[in-house]
C-alpha cells in the first residue's frame, strides 16, 4: 500500500428525468444522488438560481463545506502540536462565485471565520496564528485556484 497517494471513489446517479429526459432547459429536474462507500448516500441537484431544488446539497455548498471542514481538521491537528486545548469550533464560512458572460463561472474565494473556543484564553494569540499552518496542511485548500481567507477568533477560560 502507497501512503503517499490515496484514492477516492464517488458514484453520481441523475434522478431528476421527469419523463421527457433532457428535451428542454426547464424539462428535467437537476436532482441526484451522491453515493459514496461508508456514509451512503447524500441528496444533490443544482443551486435554485440554476433550477435546482433548496433541500438538496449543491456542488457549491458541498465545496464551502469540503473546505470548512478540511480547515477545521487541519487545525485541530496543529492545534494539539502546539499544545493548544481546542474544547469547541463553529465556523460561518463563506464563499462568491462569479458567473461569466460565456455561461462558465468560478470561486472567486472563500472566507473562513472559524470561532474557537480554548481551555487557556491565554493562549489565544498563538491559537489564531495557527489557522496560517492549518491552511499550509490543509489538502482541499491546497488544491483550489483561488484563495481561501481566514478571520479568526477565540476565546476561553481564564487560566
Amino acid at each position: 500500500m502507497n501512503l503517499q497517494e490515496h484514492s477516492y471513489a464517488a458514484r453520481i446517479r441523475w434522478t431528476g428525468n421527469l419523463g421527457s429526459g433532457t428535451s428542454g432547459y426547464r424539462s428535467y429536474s437537476r436532482d441526484h444522488e451522491v453515493d459514496v462507500d461508508g456514509p451512503g448516500s447524500l441528496p444533490g441537484t443544482a443551486d435554485p438560481t440554476f433550477h435546482g431544488s433548496k433541500d438538496r446539497w449543491n456542488p457549491e455548498q458541498l465545496l464551502l463545506t469540503a473546505v470548512a471542514q478540511c480547515h477545521m481538521l487541519s487545525y485541530l491537528h496543529v492545534a494539539v502540536k502546539a499544545g493548544v486545548v481546542v474544547t469547541g469550533y463553529t465556523d460561518a464560512a463563506t464563499g462568491t462565485l462569479r458567473l461569466n458572460p460565456d455561461g462558465s463561472g468560478e470561486f472567486t474565494g472563500i472566507r473562513l471565520r472559524p470561532h474557537v473556543e480554548l481551555e487557556d484564553a491565554g493562549q489565544s494569540a498563538l491559537a489564531d496564528s495557527l489557522h496560517a499552518e492549518a491552511n499550509r496542511l490543509c489538502f482541499i485548500a491546497r488544491s483550489l485556484a483561488f484563495p481561501v481567507h481566514h478571520e479568526p477568533t477565540s476565546a476561553g477560560r481564564a487560566a
